[in-house]
């Protein structure tokens, strides 16, 4: 089993709050993430309706809806958490107008294109992790493994990332995985061995086919991921703003509450919930024990 790496830092600014945790869906892959006092937003893609996002190998593809936000209406970030570098994950906007503040924790080439555009990167391997600290909360950010595509395809996208988020304050803890635009297979069950207690499991779909391969989960593959990963709530995401996205969110739904996963919440863009809590327990397995 790899060993995990770890790097720790000391945040100043924001404040200690109470240990509440909520998510807001901007669109596509874009998420806000409150994690007590910290502050994470998801895949940057701020493309409006009508504009086109470049997936690779010559791919475009026009955004059907628009942002619930755009960056200037963002509260102060912690960190920018990157899945993989495609334009529908980190597009134009975002690099024109994202706050550089916050450091970007991606992949070692997506860290390394980034920084040549003047952003503050952190390029994790499979496993390694960063912890973060203020008060007495502690949010550990772990890289797990991600496949986009099989085969001969999969040379030709870049890589790809999901990520695990631990918040642990006031006795309570919380883990939220990210998957990033992951299929399914034994990955998922090594991530479920390390952690197998995911609070809340962020699942991009899209069911995305390219050259008669796919690359992102379809409503099938969405309940073999969480068959696998057995999250206590899952919130679908990445299904609804681009024509590439074949699979709907509400097939993925159905056939979720036909295996018995009921609690999958779908978030309107702009809408706000609260993620789902646990007690921490005494003995409970860990990232860092694993």
């Amino acid at each position: 089993m790899v060993e995990i790496e770890r790097r720790a830092f000391g945040l100043q600014h924001g404040s200690s709050r109470p240990a509440d945790a909520a998510l807001t869906f901007i669109g596509t892959a874009t998420t806000l993430l409150e994690l007590g006092s910290f502050t994470l937003l998801t895949d940057p893609n701020f493309l409006h309706r009508g504009q086109r996002a470049y997936l690779g190998k010559a791919l475009w593809s026009r955004r059907v809806t628009e942002p619930a936000l755009s960056p200037s209406d963002l509260p102060p970030l912690d960190a920018v958490l990157l899945s993989h570098l495609h334009g529908d994950h980190f597009d134009r906007v975002a690099r024109a107008e994202l706050d550089r503040s916050a450091p970007v924790l991606t992949t070692p080439a997506a860290a390394r294109r980034l920084h040549s555009w003047g952003f503050d990167t952190e390029g994790l391997q499979p496993w390694q992790e960063i912890v973060l600290h203020r008060g007495g909360e502690s949010l550990t950010i772990t890289s797990v493994p991600a496949v986009h595509a099989r085969g001969a395809l999969r040379s030709l996208l870049p890589p790809v990332m999901g990520t695990v988020l631990e918040h642990t304050a006031d006795g309570h803890r919380r883990r939220v995985y990210v998957s990033g635009d992951t299929l399914t297979g034994p990955h998922l069950n090594e991530i479920h061995a390390r952690y197998p207690d995911i609070d809340t499991a962020i699942v991009h779909l899209g069911g995305t086919r390219i050259l008669l391969h796919t690359v992102t989960m379809d409503a099938d593959q969405g309940v073999d991921f969480l068959d696998r990963i057995r999250p206590h709530e899952s919130v679908p995401v990445h299904h609804s703003d681009y024509p590439v996205f074949r699979s709907r969110v509400w097939d993925f739904v159905r056939a979720a509450h036909r295996a018995g996963h009921d609690r999958v919440r779908v978030v309107k863009a702009g809408q706000r919930i609260d993620l789902c809590s646990r007690p921490a327990a005494a003995g409970r397995p860990s990232a860092t024990s694993a």
